[in-house]
């Protein structure tokens, strides 16, 4: 299993008990979709490595607390810190045709109502405060507040985003 062939699920954050159990940071809206798992890849020396759940429950709102099978210890949860987690891309939930998932986008052509074609997108910068759309045209990036003002319809067909931008926001790039 590769990592272009999983979905990013989250980040083990902390160890909660002294024996194995961990805390995970779920990058999700719906953490309780994942309370059934059997098993997660965990990101180890750069290698996806499977690792088999006993138990899991929520922990506050968006931790997961996790006891793997074989960490019976704080010594092995520790050695887990920090380590990111995936899962394979067919275990991501089905969305309405209005909603997507970052991955599935990716490569899509963005129109927009004011400038027309703007470029294809390379990818999402979600670590602001606001996600972003990162556009490519000509050599040049092109960021896009992704937000329900400016994003108007996502054709999954045809491979297009359709956005409105203010008047001058995408010169501001070119």
């Amino acid at each position: 299993m590769t990592k272009e062939e999983c979905f990013y699920l989250g980040r083990i954050v902390s160890k909660f008990s002294f024996k194995g159990e961990v805390l995970i940071k779920l990058d999700t809206d719906e953490p309780e979709s994942y309370l059934e798992m059997e098993s997660v890849f965990v990101e180890y020396d750069n290698n996806l490595v499977p690792f088999f759940i006993e138990r899991s429950s929520l922990q506050k709102s968006n931790l997961l607390r996790v006891k793997f099978e074989e960490v019976d210890s704080e010594e092995d949860a520790e050695d887990l810190m920090k380590c990111d987690l995936y899962l394979p891309l067919n275990l991501l939930p089905e969305l309405n045709e209005d909603q997507f998932y970052f991955h599935e986008i990716i490569g899509f052509t963005v129109e927009d109502a004011n400038y027309g074609t703007v470029g294809t997108l390379t990818g999402i910068n979600d670590t602001t405060s606001q996600a972003l759309f990162e556009i490519e045209k000509d050599g040049k990036e092109v960021l896009i507040p992704m937000n329900d003002q400016f994003l108007e319809k996502v054709d999954k067909k045809n491979k297009v985003i359709y956005v409105k931008t203010p008047e001058g926001l995408i010169d501001l790039y070119l």
